[in-house]
């Protein structure tokens, strides 16, 4: 399969390879047979961190470093020997620059997804992997990063490709929809193909 540029969705139920999928586009995985490129390039013969500053993931769940805000923002950017702007990808992903000195455990829910999202901003990637960023959060907190997933890829250009169960979501959100089903692609649709 191949996947372009824009928002795509990996849908189908669970245990049928979606977040594993998502593993194998930055290489926290490598596949057991055939090849996954990006831009025409095998993944392996790419160096496996330049990769992954540029096909940053956001995990299901947050993981914050037990440190404020702005530490756990620039985590990241500062391995790969780069400044982050803290208060600029704080806002991105919609939280306030007042939120970087903030300790990070004491943060809702939403608003650690939202510092996961920031985190992966700050390394100014191309593509951004979502495995169910609103899978714990409740329908008006959902809704909000929603809006500002959409946000960022309108104001910077990023494509996305993230993982939901819920087919509504993916509606809302992407420009096509791969269906996997026994850990087999089924079906490729638009996003707005699919059912209300």
């Amino acid at each position: 399969m191949a996947i372009p540029v824009g928002a795509t969705c990996i849908a189908g139920p669970s245990g049928v390879g979606k977040s594993t999928l998502l593993r194998l586009l930055n290489r926290l995985a490598d596949p057991a047979a055939g090849e996954v490129r990006y831009q025409g390039r095998d993944l392996r013969s790419l160096d496996v961190l330049a990769l992954r500053r540029e096909v940053g993931l956001v995990p299901q769940l947050p993981a914050l470093l037990d440190a404020d805000v702005a530490e756990n923002v620039c985590y990241g950017a500062r391995l790969a020997g780069r400044d982050a702007d803290v208060a600029g990808v704080l806002g991105l992903a919609g939280l306030d620059a007042a939120f970087a000195d903030r300790p990070a455990g004491r943060l809702s829910v939403g608003e650690q997804q939202r510092v996961m999202i920031a985190r992966a901003l700050a390394l100014e990637p191309r593509v951004l992997l979502l495995d169910e960023p609103t899978s714990a959060l409740d329908e008006d907190t959902k809704r909000a990063v929603e809006a500002t997933l959409a946000g960022l890829r309108e104001r910077l250009g990023l494509s996305f490709i993230f993982v939901t169960h819920d087919l509504h979501q993916a509606r809302r959100l992407a420009d096509r929809v791969l269906y996997l089903q026994d850990g087999q692609l089924r079906t490729s649709t638009t996003g707005a193909t699919l059912a209300p």
